[in-house]
C-alpha cells in the first residue's frame, strides 16, 4: 500500500498484483533491447534484464466528504482469456478493508474506462450470481465509453466483461452515465484523455493549491513517457492515444502536478520532467 496527500485529499493505492515481464502482448515495441537503454526505468519500472514491471491496482480518493475508488482491477472468479487473470482468488477486498476502506464505506466507483483490468471488482460472485461489490456506491462511467462497449456485439477479447462486471451494476440501478468532464465533487474532476478507448478519462484532484492526476491507461507504462510512439495493442485509436500522451507531457512537465500511474509499479507516483530530447519520470520522494 502507498499513500499520497494532496491538500486535504488522501489517495491510497491497493494492489491486486504487480509482476515483471509478460507485457509484450500489450506494448509490443517495448522489447528488452529497446527498453534497456532507458536507464531511469530501473529499478522501479524494469528489472535488470529489461523486463517491464507493471502493477494492477485500485486508487482510493478520500476527500472530506467522499470515498472514491478509481478502477477496480481484474476481480476474482472471472473467466478470462489470459490464464494469469482467470479465476483469480486474491485478497484484494481484504487488503482494501485493511487499508481502512471496507466495500460498504465506498460511496463512488469511478471507471476510467471499461477494459478487463479496470472493472473486475465492480462485481463479486455470490451464490452463482454476479452482484455489485460496492453496494452503497454510485458507479460513474462516461456516456461515450458505456455506449461503445454496450454496442460491441463481439465483446472484449479478454472475456465477457460487460456481462460479468458492468451490466450487473447497471441492472442494479447503481450506474450514472456522465460526461467526460464531469465534476465528481469539489476536489475531483474528470479529464478526457481519449485514444486508449473512446470515452477514456483521467482523474484530476485539486485541493488547497495542490494537484494530482491519475492517468488511467493513456500512459500504460512509464516507458511511454520516453517513447510516446510506443502504442498499446489495446488502444482503440493509436494515433489519438499518442497525441493524448504528448499533450499531457507538454502540459504537466516540470510542473507541480503529481502524476499517479494506474499501472505504474511501485512507487507509482512522480513528476513528468523534460530532457534535452524528451521526457522522463521523476519518482523522488512522493509518498506519505
Amino acid at each position: 500500500m502507498s499513500q499520497w496527500q494532496v491538500g486535504n485529499v488522501k489517495i491510497t493505492r491497493v494492489i491486486e498484483m504487480e509482476v515483471a515481464g509478460g507485457s509484450r502482448f500489450i506494448l509490443p515495441d517495448a522489447t528488452r533491447e529497446a527498453v534497456l537503454p532507458i536507464e531511469w526505468l530501473a529499478p522501479h519500472f524494469m528489472d535488470e534484464k529489461g523486463n517491464l514491471i507493471m502493477s494492477i491496482h485500485a486508487l482510493v480518493i478520500e476527500t472530506p466528504d467522499r470515498k472514491i475508488v478509481v478502477d477496480t482491477c481484474i476481480g476474482n472468479d472471472k473467466e478470462r482469456s489470459i490464464p494469469a487473470w482467470s479465476h483469480l482468488s486474491l485478497p484484494f477486498i481484504e487488503d482494501l478493508t485493511r487499508a481502512g476502506y471496507p466495500p460498504e464505506s465506498i460511496d463512488t466507483v469511478l471507471c476510467t474506462h471499461l477494459h478487463v483490468d479496470h472493472v473486475g471488482w465492480n462485481t463479486s460472485l455470490v451464490d452463482g450470481e454476479w452482484v455489485p461489490t460496492f453496494t452503497n456506491a454510485r458507479y460513474l462511467i462516461a456516456h461515450s465509453e458505456y455506449e461503445y462497449w454496450d454496442a460491441e456485439s463481439d465483446g472484449d477479447e479478454f472475456g465477457d466483461i460487460m456481462t460479468d462486471s458492468v451490466r450487473p451494476v447497471f441492472d442494479a440501478g447503481l450506474v450514472d452515465l456522465i460526461d467526460v468532464n464531469h465534476q465528481v465533487c469539489d476536489e475531483v474532476q474528470l479529464e478526457p484523455t481519449p485514444g486508449h478507448t473512446p470515452g477514456h478519462v483521467s482523474v484530476h484532484i485539486r485541493s488547497e493549491g495542490e494537484e494530482a492526476l491519475i492517468t488511467g491507461d493513456c500512459i500504460h507504462h512509464s516507458c511511454q513517457i520516453a517513447r510516446t510512439e510506443w502504442t498499446s495493442s489495446a488502444d482503440y485509436d493509436q494515433s489519438q492515444a499518442r497525441q493524448t500522451r504528448e499533450t499531457l507531457l507538454g502540459e504537466y512537465s516540470d510542473g507541480p502536478v503529481l502524476i499517479i500511474g494506474t499501472h505504474f509499479a511501485t512507487p507509482t507516483a512522480g513528476y513528468f520532467r523534460r530532457t534535452a530530447d524528451g521526457f522522463w519520470f521523476d519518482v523522488g520522494q512522493t509518498t506519505l
